[in-house]
């Protein structure tokens, strides 16, 4: 295989959260009398930086507190019943490992929280490292991502990430490594197609895509 390390990204890619996700939002929307929105509406103006998506979706945010909206949204989140790993991510990850590959996660979620999924699903030993920001801003994690690649030191030809959104093809670009991305999570097949980069429709579909690619 020519690839020897993964990077995942977390957020619609391992973890299934799309519709806790819109949840949270339409819980916020709704305690401030705008209109809410359904999963495909989500998926098609979700994006970072999240200020714009909230923007889109009808937050006047220079009515708001920031800090104090985001934290809302992340305990809303956090509480929801939906949350999953999505039902191909551990089979994924066994795969990866068992064939050798190191593997590692950049998410733009804050590492605590992070780090706490991780455990609770009990998947945290799949991973070498674990990238998380230190806020809750949603913003970006193009410098994240590149210290990553300063840690991992290794030949960025031979590293894969693997994403859910622009953003991860946005990154992965920056670091001048491949990416495949997964219409599974937080942005449609059809907005994830205008960036070039292969799209799968489940992260069962990668080992024949390694394949046919290797």
């Amino acid at each position: 295989m020519r690839f020897s390390h993964i990077i995942w990204d977390w957020n619609g890619t391992l973890l299934d959260d799309t519709q806790a996700g819109v949840n949270a939002v339409n819980g916020m929307l709704a305690v401030r009398g705008l209109p809410t929105i359904d999963v495909p509406r989500y998926r098609d103006v979700f994006g970072f930086p999240v200020r714009d998506f909230y923007r889109a979706i009808g937050f006047r945010l220079e009515e708001e507190d920031w800090d104090a909206m985001a934290r809302d949204f992340h305990d809303r989140f956090l509480a929801d019943t939906t949350l999953r790993l999505h039902a191909n991510a551990v089979p994924a990850l066994e795969n990866f490992r068992t064939a050798g590959l190191g593997q590692s996660i950049l998410s733009a979620s804050e590492q605590r929280i992070l780090d706490g999924m991780l455990a609770d699903f009990g998947i945290g030993h799949f991973f070498e490292i674990v990238c998380g920001v230190d806020n809750l801003d949603g913003y970006s994690k193009r410098n994240l991502g590149r210290a990553l690649l300063a840690r991992l030191a290794l030949d960025p030809a031979s590293i894969l990430m693997i994403g859910d959104s622009l953003h991860d093809h946005e990154v992965a670009g920056d670091l001048g490594v491949e990416c495949l991305l997964v219409a599974q999570g937080h942005q449609s097949r059809a907005r994830l197609q205008r960036s070039g980069a292969p799209v799968l429709d489940s992260l069962a579909d990668i080992p024949a895509w390694l394949r046919e690619n290797d």
